[in-house]
C-alpha cells in the first residue's frame, strides 16, 4: 500500500525520545508503530487497547486528558481544516 498522507502529532519531546528509543530497541519505528495500530483499530473497529475512566470522565478525551499537553489543546483546535485551508491557499476566517 502507498504512504501517501502524512500526519503531525503534537507530543512531549521526552514522551517521544522515550517512544524513539523503546520502538527502535524492539525493532520498529515510531511511525510503523503508529501505522500498525491505525490498521488494528480498523480491523477491530475500535482502539486497541482498554481505556478506562473515572466516575466523571464521559468522553474518550475524559479518559486520555492526563496524557494531554494543555499548552497545546487549543493549538489542535480546527487543526485539520487549518492544515487543509492551508494546503489548498485557502482563507480560514
Amino acid at each position: 500500500m502507498a504512504k501517501e498522507a502524512v500526519l503531525q502529532v503534537r507530543m512531549d519531546a521526552e514522551l517521544k525520545e522515550s517512544a524513539d528509543t523503546l520502538f527502535k530497541n524492539m525493532g520498529t519505528s515510531f511511525a510503523e508503530v503508529v501505522r500498525m495500530m491505525a490498521q488494528k483499530s480498523v480491523d477491530i473497529g475500535g482502539i486497541p487497547f482498554a481505556l478506562t475512566k473515572t466516575d466523571n470522565q464521559e468522553t474518550g478525551f475524559g479518559c486520555l486528558h492526563k496524557y494531554a499537553n494543555p499548552k497545546l489543546i487549543p493549538l489542535e483546535k480546527e487543526a485539520w481544516a487549518n492544515a487543509a485551508a492551508e494546503k489548498h491557499g485557502q482563507d480560514t476566517d
